[in-house]
């Protein structure tokens, strides 16, 4: 079991086999985003990061959906967007700067990311999933870019990472218009690596995925989750030579000689765990 500091109300959040389980547990809410949601999502990120005990992490909901992304009443209360001013207005920049950068937590995470998505995936969930590494879906998920249908842009990172996942003419279309992307279209153009009949059969194939990932050498999936996210973002030239780097730093005779041994004796790896961080701001604290 793997219990953060402060206990989670928005979620739950256990460890088995080196795989973290984070559940989305609001389901009368519908999983909606709110000023706790992100301070809890951001603290499971965080500590995950640092520990380096997990190899894996999936990441599923509860209830009829997914999650319908932003709470609206949020902007009603405890977020303030004042758009009187011009400083005002500016404020909004460095709100939402934070607000994006708990999403990237997921891609900057030292481990994958596997998401279990039922139903809705609506607004600010597709900011979410987008951020992670591989996508399950059941025949009733659907995709929608809500924030069109309220008189606003999706500002969290759908618009940034859609069109690294898809063809761009696709999340045009999707963000101009706030259509739903049923299940079947997602898997279609590669949003989704998988649809399944049921939510169990979903969410059992998320969980082993993780953990097949988690029985590899950790730093092994640490360099090809730094290498794939790089590329993405780079010219094939500049990647290679990253990758390089990358390789000269990490490679282990060991690691390799045990996955063989391993493979060829058909018996689990055993590979060290990524070291644990500690923030620079909290060493002598």
């Amino acid at each position: 079991m793997n219990t953060p500091a402060t206990p989670l109300t928005c979620f739950s959040l256990t460890t088995e086999n080196h795989v973290a389980h984070l559940v989305l547990n609001k389901p009368e809410a519908m999983n909606t985003m709110h000023p706790t949601f992100w301070r809890e999502l951001d603290a499971v990120l965080t500590q995950l990061h640092l520990e380096g005990a997990a190899r894996a992490l999936v990441i599923s909901s509860t209830g009829k959906h997914f999650s319908a992304g932003m709470a609206l009443d949020t902007f009603a209360g405890a977020i303030q967007m004042d758009d009187q001013s011009p400083e005002g207005r500016a404020a909004v920049f460095d709100l939402l700067t934070d607000m994006q950068a708990t999403f990237t937590k997921l891609e900057t995470l030292r481990i994958p990311v596997i998401v279990a998505i039922q139903g809705g995936c609506i607004g600010g969930a597709v900011d979410m999933v987008s951020a992670c590494c591989i996508r399950y879906a059941t025949e009733q998920t659907f995709f929608c870019i809500q924030e069109i249908n309220i008189g606003m842009v999706a500002d969290v990172g759908t618009l940034q990472r859609l069109p690294k996942l898809i063809p761009l003419a696709v999340v045009k279309e999707l963000a101009y218009t706030g259509r739903r992307m049923p299940a079947s279209q997602a898997l279609q153009y590669g949003l989704v690596n998988a649809v399944f009949d049921t939510e169990d059969a979903m969410l059992q194939a998320a969980l082993q995925c993780a953990r097949e990932i988690a029985s590899k050498p950790p730093v092994a999936i640490w360099g090809t989750k730094q290498a794939l996210h790089y590329a993405r973002d780079h010219a094939v030239d500049d990647a290679l030579k990253q990758m390089g780097w990358l390789q000269g730093a990490i490679w282990s005779n060991r690691h390799v000689m045990e996955a063989v041994m391993a493979m060829k004796s058909k018996r689990p790896g055993d590979f060290p765990a990524l070291t644990p961080l500690q923030p620079f701001k909290d060493i002598g604290a």
